[in-house]
């Protein structure tokens, strides 16, 4: 019966044996389990690097001004609106020139004064120079005396400074016309550049200061983008590289921007360098102040 009951537990044990061995296995394959998890990770991470760099920010023109007044006066006239397309020197309005009109008729009037005298100076210099021409001749025959001689050079000598000195205010009145023409001409506010007036700030009848706003005048073209990369990407964008650009204002269309100028130098306080991009080609329905989207892919 002993004998029996020891068999007995002997199997159990082998059974139970058995069994633990059978449990391991699992455990040993959810350990590698893990590693096998990390490969969809790491697929996704790469796959998150490969997606472009996207820069936004507003498209903008080299020439875009506010025209402001050299002069203060009164707007007697608005020749341009919001909207109009102008050329380089078009009058978008006219101040009030009636006082510089008169002050200017009174400066050429001077001119034309000091130029009569001017003439009759110089006709008179010429006179005296022909005395003293032939008072020489004379004392070289000694017919007249070294007085006479000496009054006749005296004579013709200060008459060349008198000629001299109107000649200066001549230069002086010619100063004053022109200097009254220029103010003149600053009652004429022209476009400084073509393009197209974006804003007026004033109305006829409005008294303006010397400086105040009067249009905002933009230029169209060409539509450029000013943005900032991180400093690794030195030396991956290049000069003429074309990058696709995009706007939300029209989704309906796709452009091409060009790298036309890039910082040789590394901003130290943020780490990054400037790149200028300009529109290449058409622009569509780009607009300058338009937001715009440029892709760029990563440095490998």
């Amino acid at each position: 019966m002993l004998k029996q009951t020891v068999a007995a537990l002997l199997k159990l044990g082998v059974v139970i044996l058995a069994v633990g061995c059978n449990e391991s296995k699992p455990a040993a394959v959810a350990t590698n389990s893990p590693a096998t998890a990390t490969s969809p990770s790491a697929s996704s991470l790469a796959s998150l690097h490969a997606e472009p760099l996207v820069v936004s920010g507003p498209l903008v023109v080299e020439n875009q001004i506010d025209v402001a007044a050299q002069r203060e006066g009164v707007v007697v006239k608005i020749l341009a609106e919001p909207g109009a397309r102008v050329r380089a020197g078009q009058t978008l309005a006219l101040l009030d020139d009636r006082q510089i009109t008169a002050d200017l008729e009174a400066a050429r009037a001077r001119m034309r004064s000091v130029e009569a005298d001017m003439k009759n100076w110089e006709a008179e210099s010429k006179v005296l120079q022909s005395d003293f021409d032939r008072a020489q001749k004379m004392w070289d025959a000694q017919l007249i005396t070294k007085e006479q001689l000496d009054h006749a050079k005296y004579k013709a000598e200060s008459d060349q400074w008198d000629v001299k000195r109107v000649a200066e205010m001549l230069i002086n009145a010619r100063e004053m016309a022109h200097s009254q023409e220029l103010e003149l001409e600053k009652t004429r506010i022209r476009a400084p550049f073509d393009g197209i007036v974006a804003r007026r700030y004033v109305r006829a009848g409005e008294k303006v200061a010397l400086g105040g706003r009067l249009f905002w005048v933009t230029a169209e073209g060409p539509l450029r983008l000013h943005f900032t990369l991180p400093e690794k990407y030195l030396g991956h964008v290049k000069m003429g590289q074309e990058l696709p650009l995009t706007s939300p204002d029209v989704p309906g269309e796709k452009h091409t921007a060009r790298v036309i100028a890039i910082s040789p130098v590394v901003d130290p306080a943020s780490g990054t360098i400037e790149i200028l991009a300009e529109l290449a080609g058409a622009r569509g329905g780009l607009r300058p102040g338009m937001t715009v989207n440029l892709s760029l892919d990563h440095p490998q």
